[in-house]
């Protein structure tokens, strides 16, 4: 029997200036797709038209004078990347992210910063349906302890890498994360593709809501975890770059003592 986890899958992947989604700027971007056992890889290089912070070049690799010198205008990449995106959505080929509400949301953020229509009005119906395999690996593992970053999962799951933090290399590891993933859980093979996206979506909130009940519980301030997944709406654009230097798309990893609540693998939803 086939399954939607044969492919096409259309992988996705950015790095970025830092991880303010609203007002940090994209930089590099990666759309890969895999089909037939082919992969096929389109990149995109940004002068974001922002200094690039010292800590995201470091972990990219791309400093605002290469950028300058060498990236394509932010509204001409950016279109691209979108008419990419939501040409494989609208042919039904599940669009692949790790941490896919950093990633999409920060896009939403730049299309609407350079006048340009947003994924949702492209398509005409939100976001789907989009696999993340951090989502799907705190729902299926929710109580391993250690950190859930790529190199993490990666490491998990026998996934061989390259140059992590890059973008295409990111996106190529995160498909073959997922495809460990299902060879570990069956019942994703399974799954109806829309339900299997509505399924993602409670998981995370459920993941989000037990995040941000221990943050309370320890007394801690600030932020907690969005609930929404895997397009915030309740961000804005804004002109205002972050100067946080922080690990460019990181998630947040859910301490081992988190009380979340795990959801067995046999509640995957299945064609009926």
């Amino acid at each position: 029997m086939t399954s939607w986890a044969d492919g096409p899958l259309v992988g996705f992947d950015t790095e970025t200036t830092g991880v303010d989604v609203g007002g940090d700027r994209i930089v590099t971007a990666a759309v890969v797709r895999r089909a037939g056992g082919r992969t096929l890889a389109r990149t995109w290089l940004i002068d974001p038209g922002v200094e690039i912070p010292d800590g995201a070049a470091a972990i990219h690799g791309i400093t605002t004078e290469h950028a300058r010198a060498h990236g394509r205008p932010p509204a001409a990449a950016l279109e691209e990347i979108a008419d990419a995106l939501s040409g494989a959505l609208l042919r039904g080929e599940p669009v692949v992210a790790y941490n896919a509400s950093f990633d999409l949301t920060l896009l939403d953020a730049e299309l609407r910063r350079h006048g340009l229509r947003t994924l949702p009005e492209r398509l005409a119906r939100d976001v789907r349906v989009v696999v993340d395999p951090l989502v799907l690996d705190r729902w299926l593992d929710t109580y391993r302890p250690g950190k859930r970053r790529l190199g993490d999962l990666c490491a998990h799951y026998g996934v061989a890498t390259g140059a992590l933090h890059s973008a295409d290399d990111d996106v190529v590891a995160t498909l073959d994360v997922l495809a460990a993933i299902c060879a570990r859980h069956p019942g994703l093979r399974r799954a109806v593709p829309e339900r299997l996206h509505d399924a993602q979506a409670r998981a995370h909130r459920r993941w989000a809501e037990g995040f941000n009940a221990w943050r309370a519980g320890q007394g801690l301030t600030g932020p907690g975890a969005e609930l929404e997944w895997p397009v915030r709406t309740d961000v804005l654009s804004t002109d205002a770059p972050s100067t946080v230097a922080a690990p460019v798309g990181a998630a947040p990893a859910t301490p081992a003592q988190v009380p979340t609540t795990q959801v067995p693998t046999t509640a995957l939803p299945v064609p009926a």
